[in-house]
């Protein structure tokens, strides 16, 4: 097992990506670090450090990257549609603190590996499938111009560490697309469409309100996959290298809240589409052959599955 005994370090393992990303290194045979800040992690287990750490300071950064051999950066500061339409520098500055010091941190403590997750807001606008070699044939969308060019310099600040010094230090920049799953954010200030949706159909919101007219086309993937690409990636690369990670098909949202409709036998729902409310990109479609090519990687949760799992999820926990 590439994992057995590896000091691992998780950066943010609270989060949706982060929290599921812990549970498989454990069940790998590493022994993980896993940071955590306002939240708390519930998680036990013999080879499980926690540490509560503001990754925004270069001195916790330092402390929890100390003696690590790989680094997984699952931190970020996020929110939803309404509060990046309102504050669009609300998260600039935070992200380029976290990943540029992290950054830092485990080359400083000569850390072999180190994995970040980018993200597809930061490709230009295409209605086409988009590869990875397009980040920067253009500007980002503009609604995404902020997040998707804070993305993009982590991107280069990923590239100088694994390419450009002369002690270079593995990078991996991962472009997930939108990733849902159980332990997802289902707070209405802060949640992404999918666990938003969830939560009304849940909820039985009569009207159910959708943000847009519903045809916007996300690729979404449900998390354990997401976690499997992660996981090859870290055993696959010795290397810069950037990858699209996605289920490799896109679904409108109005797709995605009838199948969520039928799942949990509410099809009386009636809809209201709210078009004052902030939508972004119309359609987003990721090009997955690299991902397939290198890794060997293609999801195995289909939509209308990921998204069953989701429901009985929530609706157990919540």
């Amino acid at each position: 097992m590439l994992f057995k005994d590896k000091r691992v370090l998780v950066a943010g393992a609270t989060g949706l990506i982060g929290s599921h990303l812990t549970r498989r290194l454990l069940d790998e045979g590493a022994r993980v670090r896993a940071t955590h800040w306002k939240r708390d992690i519930s998680l036990r287990h013999p080879a499980l450090e926690t540490m509560r750490a503001d990754l925004t300071r270069g001195e916790d950064c330092r402390r929890v990257a100390r003696d690590m051999e790989w680094v997984f950066l699952c931190a970020a500061s996020t929110s939803g549609a309404h509060t990046i339409a309102s504050t669009p520098m609300v998260h600039v500055t935070p992200n380029v603190l976290i990943n540029s010091q992290m950054l830092e941190a485990a080359y400083e403590a000569g850390v072999a590996k180190f994995q970040w997750l980018g993200s597809t807001v930061a490709y230009p606008p295409s209605d086409q499938p988009v590869k990875e070699e397009q980040m920067f044939q253009g500007e980002p969308f503009e609604k995404y111009y902020f997040a998707g060019w804070t993305k993009r310099f982590t991107e280069i600040l990923c590239r100088m560490y694994g390419e450009k010094l002369a002690r270079t230090m593995t990078t991996v920049v991962l472009r997930p697309t939108n990733v849902y799953g159980p332990d997802d954010d289902f707070e209405f200030a802060t949640s992404h469409v999918i666990p938003a949706l969830i939560r009304k159909v849940v909820e039985r919101w009569d009207p159910l309100e959708v943000w847009g007219d519903g045809s916007e086309v996300r690729d979404a993937i449900y998390v354990d996959d997401m976690v499997e690409a992660m996981v090859l990636a870290a055993q696959k690369f010795d290397r810069y290298e950037t990858v699209n990670i996605g289920l490799g098909r896109g679904h409108s949202v109005n797709e995605i809240l009838q199948i969520l409709l039928e799942l949990d036998g509410f099809a009386s729902a009636r809809i209201k589409y709210d078009r004052s409310k902030p939508t972004m990109i119309p359609i987003r479609l990721i090009d997955t052959a690299k991902a397939a090519h290198l890794l060997g990687f293609r999801a195995k949760v289909d939509l209308r599955e990921g998204l069953r799992r989701t429901l009985e999820w929530y609706r157990s926990e919540r």
